[in-house]
């Protein structure tokens, strides 16, 4: 039986989900667009975030933007996991070897949320990944902890169509399951700019919890040839390995 949830609560979750979602501050009529939402409980609301401090907006109240309320929760969600501080340990080591950028990040339903990053050092441009969240069959982060459930439950986890973020990213549900069997069978995940044009990644399940919820990733370029990416996947999968023993040993579940 599925819980019965309190409308006025879900409607604040998913307000502050869509102004987490977009890059730039949302009018009240956009957020009532995306939302769905009746304007009278909507301007209510929104009134009530605002004082709180968990949303912000322009001294006309025209645009409205997350919060710094928000970042306080979402910094305490970090500082409490017992996982992070071995995981972050293993980005600096992976990084320091390959040269490239990675990533350590969690399933969320539908998506993957990044919970730490260690930029290439030849990086030109920085883009702040922590806290962010994307679909999960555009990654190989999310593909690789995908395939930890049955194709059924993917099925049933997943919208169809998918959604597209590069003309290379999986749409159909039949494909990516298929792909997501290739992956259960080698053990790792490998995309070519199926999230980003001119990027490929490589993944690895951290198999220290049963499905595994957690992954390491290395993004690269897209034209780096095929012994480099064998060389990239060989230190992801032997830091990844490394990683979920000792989390194992420490007991961390």
């Amino acid at each position: 039986m599925e819980p019965q949830l309190v409308k006025s609560a879900e409607r604040t979750v998913r307000i502050l989900e869509t102004l987490a979602e977009s890059a730039a501050p949302m009018t009240l009529s956009e957020l009532q667009r995306r939302t769905g939402f009746p304007r009278s409980s909507l301007h209510a609301l929104m009134r009530t975030l605002v004082e709180l401090n968990w949303v912000e907006t322009d001294t006309t109240r025209s645009a409205f933007g997350i919060g710094p309320h928000a970042l306080l929760t979402g910094t305490a969600y970090l500082d409490k996991d017992p996982a992070l501080r071995f995981a972050q340990e293993t980005l600096e080591d992976l990084r320091d070897e390959i040269g490239q950028t990675v990533h350590f990040a969690r399933r969320d339903e539908a998506h993957v949320l990044y919970l730490a990053t260690r930029e290439s050092r030849e990086a030109g441009h920085v883009i702040p990944r922590v806290g962010r969240r994307l679909p999960a069959h555009v990654t190989a982060l999310g593909q690789v902890l995908l395939a930890q459930l049955t194709d059924d439950e993917v099925v049933a986890l997943l919208p169809d169509p998918l959604r597209a973020l590069t003309e290379h990213t999986i749409t159909d549900l039949t494909k990516l399951t298929g792909e997501l069997d290739q992956v259960r069978t080698r053990g790792w995940a490998l995309e070519r700019e199926q999230g980003t044009p001119g990027v490929a990644c490589v993944a690895v399940a951290v198999d220290y919890r049963i499905p595994a919820t957690d992954a390491i990733s290395c993004s690269m370029p897209a034209a780096l040839p095929p012994a480099g990416i064998e060389r990239v996947t060989e230190a992801v999968i032997k830091h990844t390995r490394k990683l979920a023993a000792t989390l194992r040993r420490e007991g961390i579940r």
